[in-house]
């Protein structure tokens, strides 16, 4: 006798893992990064965005140094033979990513800024393809086709021939490059399998960042805080570099990295509201229309097959 069945659910006969403030961990985390992405468009016209990349992450290091720093010396030997790919991995994700997204937050609305964040699932299977060569399934090449068009439909702001004007789109197609090199930061993740402690590799990361960043002060200059733009850097510093990482690796060891990433869609809803509220952005019927289209394509790229697990008669 055979039941069909997830590798998941086995996990879900744990009560722990069905407790009320489990769910409540990686929803805190998604309205944190959704506020930041409101933040980051809100703070656009009172800084530079290399300027606020680099408090960001100075704000991080200053932080996490009192309690990282030691660890981080003790275990040295363990980090050292890591060091290229931290840097590589500083590169895509705290400083192409996220200094595309500053720089896309100028040219576009926090609601697409959003949407277009929830594409990253799709570009991850993309870019498996290429480094990994991890042959996608049928489902996640259909999710990927229909949430790409999905996605354009935004763009597009429901006429597909305004694509013609691509100066009008510039921050959308910022932040879908910036999507994509975070796609590159998760698979190199996966690729490497990095056996290190998670807050000491974000806090190596960290100090590559800030090294980056240098060249482009040095070309660009450092704009100064203010009233203006001090809060909504800080917050920046705090929240969505520190808190809402534990609060999202909490969230996968009680949950599973496969239940926790689904919270992620809530990303555009939870974006969408805030924005709705503080920023006056409108929500057009293309961001319901394409939002559900690249919904429905990320359902189905999530869909694997399944697995047959014997039962002794």
């Amino acid at each position: 006798m055979q039941l069909t069945c997830n590798k998941d659910d086995a996990d879900m006969t744990q009560p722990a893992k069905g407790a009320l403030w489990a769910i409540l961990l990686p929803v805190i985390a998604v309205l944190i990064w959704s506020l930041n992405i409101a933040v980051t468009r809100y703070v656009a016209e009172y800084i530079s965005p290399v300027s606020i990349s680099f408090y960001r992450w100075l704000i991080a290091f200053l932080i996490l140094t009192p309690w990282i720093l030691p660890k981080v010396w003790q275990q040295r030997s363990l980090i050292r033979p890591h060091l290229k790919q931290l840097a590589v991995l500083s590169a895509f994700g705290l400083v192409l990513y996220q200094g595309l997204s500053y720089t896309a937050a100028n040219y576009t609305t926090a609601t697409n800024m959003g949407i277009i964040n929830a594409f990253i699932p799709m570009f991850t299977v993309l870019v498996s393809l290429i480094i990994l060569r991890d042959i996608p399934t049928k489902f996640a090449i259909l999710g990927c086709i229909i949430s790409f068009f999905g996605l354009l439909y935004v763009i597009a702001q429901g006429d597909f021939g305004q694509l013609a004007q691509l100066t009008g789109h510039a921050g959308d197609m910022l932040m879908v490059l910036a999507v994509f090199f975070y796609a590159f930061y998760g698979v190199f993740l996966k690729k490497w399998n990095l056996k290190l402690p998670l807050m000491l590799s974000l806090y190596v990361q960290i100090i590559f960042a800030l090294i980056y960043h240098l060249p482009f002060i040095v070309w660009l200059g450092l704009d100064p805080l203010n009233s203006q733009n001090s809060f909504s850097v800080l917050y920046a510093g705090i929240f969505p570099s520190i808190i809402a990482p534990l609060v999202w690796m909490l969230a996968v060891q009680h949950l599973g990295p496969n239940r926790t990433s689904i919270f992620m869609n809530l990303m555009p809803v939870f974006t969408a509201i805030i924005a709705y509220f503080w920023l006056a952005e409108v929500w057009g019927s293309y961001h319901t229309v394409g939002g559900l289209i690249i919904l429905v394509g990320i359902v189905l790229a999530q869909m694997k097959t399944r697995v047959q697990i014997p039962l002794k008669n």
